[in-house]
């Protein structure tokens, strides 16, 4: 999930060419509201968006599937907003722009673990 097209057009391009079957979303509340949650595998969210931030989704995501893996995104350096997702149960927290090699090696791991 973000807000900005042009990364949820990045995101979608590099998780194809890998293999994975993306959907992708531009809100929390559209993800919400959609019923993947009941079966997504990974969610890739960013931390500032209008409406439900990541963090209250990550939040709202762990009440039903606390065992998802969640990874934040983020274009704003704030390493108290980075500890708080990690104690909350992020997978891993990235800040953009990041390499998309280590953007599916966190994937990866992720799902491995899952």
């Amino acid at each position: 999930m973000d807000d900005d097209f042009r990364v949820r057009e990045s995101i979608e391009s590099l998780l194809e060419s890998a293999g994975y079957a993306p959907v992708v979303f531009s809100s929390a509340e559209e993800f919400l509201g959609s019923g993947t949650l009941a079966k997504a595998t990974c969610v890739i969210t960013d931390v500032r968006m209008p409406g439900m931030d990541g963090i209250e989704l990550q939040r709202r995501i762990r009440l039903e599937r606390p065992m998802l893996p969640v990874i934040l995104i983020s274009a704003h350096y704030n390493a108290d907003v980075r500890q708080t997702a990690i104690d909350q149960g992020a997978t891993d927290f990235l800040y953009k722009p990041f390499d998309a090699a280590d953007l599916l090696k966190v994937i990866q791991s992720a799902l491995t673990k899952a």
